[in-house]
């Protein structure tokens, strides 16, 4: 008797959606499993983390399709997206240049996380259908899957098809160094073409970066082609290795570094004009004087205080004195990190000279002492002290009418804020704008509690993605809610948040009155 074409294709989604749905394990505490019960956990977390990966990309795909970009600013509107920095084409077709930040949003993480996970998820759809089915059924693992897309997002599907035709039956047995080669082989045997343009996509994306990694290092990165990299390394290698031969006591790869550095920083007969670096150090006073280990940032990058010390120093800085070449601002903040103003070395010393204007005969009283054990307390028309008065001489820069901030409310606003406030954003405040909260045309004063540091592409989001609100507090701490509902808080670097209001005493608990 033969079985219902309907019933097969029942039986078989049936098998499909169990394929896909995470296995369940006991959760034995580890100590008590042996070493066969940890490799096949560890097995059973692989799959399940391919499984959810899948299913990750699914939702992200189904955001695409909620977010077209039918409201997206049209290249002829003013504010329209300017592709000087990036030359390559449109991410999705299709979908909102802003959907991307929806997408980082939701996981709490950049960008550029965000938009690598949706290319994925697109060349997985559209180009590796076989090894998302994989993906999905925990069969194929997240890294390998990552490999196929990231080599054949930019061929055609049946281009794409055909290498995965071959290579999805032994890739789970391949390490990741050869499944890509393999690929790369594979495309290159079947569409040199496909090879050439996808290199020459990537030189128009090219950049340096720089972020840090840790104990007050960082990494600087090229993207270059093979060769001008290979031509490179062995330029410095080779300065590297007779650096060793006249007696450097380094190791070779320290002075690699250190040549590296050398040739950005003092190339020879370069013939180029003088270049200013502008490097912004954030630091506390008693880190500084090494009162406390407290430390900082150069630009961003974290440093340890006796770190900072040695920079500071090299400068000629260490003294609070201006550097040649440099500014010196000095950041007053109350014991919560909250900024409450800037002021310059030359402002510093004339408001010490004049005082508070409403009390002209007091004197400020030096931390730590009483009034009677300030060293130059004014005398009494009695013959005691004068008490001294605790008035703010400097506070937050004036507002203005106008739409431009003034010089000190953006030297206050960028002192406060470091960087671009959206969240999981580290652009520096130099590549950022100031932005009214409030938009300046809908009421928003040019005032230190309604502007921000956003970097351009926030600052579009901002002004022309519908269903986004920005909302920041009188601190400067920013609420950030996306279309999805979802909001995110970032506070100023330095900001701790506030030691929580004590509990009301419950009356039943008081005794009563005798």
């Amino acid at each position: 008797m033969q079985r219902s074409t309907a019933s097969s294709r029942v039986e078989s989604l049936l098998a499909d959606w169990l394929a896909v749905l995470p296995e369940s394990d006991a959760r034995l505490p580890v100590s008590r499993l042996g070493a066969g019960e940890v490799a096949a956990e560890l097995g059973r977390i692989q799959r399940n983390r391919a499984r959810d990966a899948a299913r990750e990309a699914e939702l992200i795909l189904r955001l695409a399709e909620l977010r077209p970009d039918v409201d997206d600013p049209p290249d002829t509107a003013g504010g329209r997206r300017r592709r000087s920095w990036r030359k390559t084409a449109p991410e999705f077709p299709g979908v909102s240049e802003f959907f991307p930040d929806e997408v980082a949003h939701a996981i709490n993480l950049g960008r550029g996380t965000a938009a690598f996970r949706a290319r994925r998820a697109f060349a997985w759809r559209e180009n590796l259908p076989a090894t998302f089915g994989a993906l999905r059924r925990g069969q194929l693992d997240e890294r390998r899957a990552d490999v196929l897309a990231d080599v054949l997002q930019h061929t055609t599907p049946a281009l794409a098809r055909a290498v995965e035709a071959v290579l999805l039956p032994e890739a789970a047995e391949l390490s990741l160094a050869r499944l890509r080669a393999r690929a790369l082989e594979l495309l290159a045997e079947l569409d040199a073409d496909a090879v050439e343009q996808r290199r020459r996509e990537a030189e128009q994306a090219a950049d340096v970066r720089a972020y840090p990694t840790a104990d007050g290092m960082a990494a600087l990165t090229t993207d270059m082609t093979a060769e001008d990299a290979a031509a490179c390394f062995a330029v410095i290698d080779a300065l590297a290795a007779m650096a060793k031969a006249d007696g450097d006591p380094r190791p070779i790869g320290v002075i690699r570094s250190s040549i590296h550095s050398m040739l950005i920083l003092r190339p020879a007969d370069h013939g180029l004009g003088a270049v200013t670096v502008n490097l912004t150090v954030t630091a506390a006073l008693d880190g500084l004087e090494g009162a406390s280990a407290r430390g900082g940032e150069v630009n961003g990058f974290p440093v340890t205080a006796a770190h900072l010390r040695a920079l500071l120093a090299r400068v000629q800085a260490l003294g609070l004195t201006t550097p040649e070449g440099g500014s010196l601002t000095f950041a007053l903040t109350d014991q919560h990190g909250r900024l409450l103003a800037t002021v310059t070395a030359a402002e510093l010393a004339r408001l010490a000279t004049q005082g508070c204007p409403d009390h002209p005969d007091t004197q400020p009283a030096a931390a730590g002492q009483s009034d009677a054990e300030q060293p130059g307390a004014q005398q009494s028309s009695e013959g005691g002290q004068s008490p001294s008065c605790d008035c703010p001489v400097a506070g937050m820069p004036a507002d203005t009418d106008a739409y431009e901030p003034r010089a000190a409310q953006r030297r206050f606003v960028t002192t406060r804020d470091r960087r671009c406030r959206a969240p999981n954003c580290g652009q520096r405040v130099g590549m950022a704008d100031l932005d009214h909260v409030i938009p300046h045309g809908q009421g928003g004063r040019t005032t230190c509690a309604n502007l921000c540091c956003l970097c351009r592409s926030h600052h579009r989001l901002k002004t022309f993605a519908r269903g986004w609100t920005f909302r920041m507090d009188p601190d400067g701490t920013l609420h950030v809610t996306s279309p999805s509902g979802v909001t995110r808080t970032t506070r100023p670097p330095g900001l701790r948040p506030r030691e929580p209001e004590p509990p009301q005493p419950d009356p039943v608990d008081d005794p009563p009155p005798f």
